[in-house]
């Protein structure tokens, strides 16, 4: 869900080149938490938001495998349930 916050007045920044990308310095005021951020275009506006939490099945796929041998776990007897 997104929060709307009160907007804040605009402040004039400066362009420069990173390389082959143009970059933009974000000042303190408007930086954003995390790591990673979300770009888009509206019209003529360049939208930047902070990046939604990754899904713990994204987290996990990241890992490395275990290349370890665990022992064999038996299944335990099944005990019966009264509903």
């Amino acid at each position: 869900m997104l929060r709307h916050m009160p907007e804040s007045p605009g402040r004039h920044v400066k362009l420069f080149m990173n390389g082959r990308n143009q970059a933009v310095r974000i000042p303190r005021e408007f930086e954003l938490p995390g790591q990673d951020a979300v770009m888009r275009k509206e019209g003529h506006r360049l939208i930047i938001e902070p990046a939604p939490p990754r899904s713990l099945l994204a987290v996990l796929s990241t890992l490395q495998a275990i290349d370890e041998d665990f022992a064999d776990v038996s299944d335990l007897p099944i005990d019966s349930v009264d509903l």
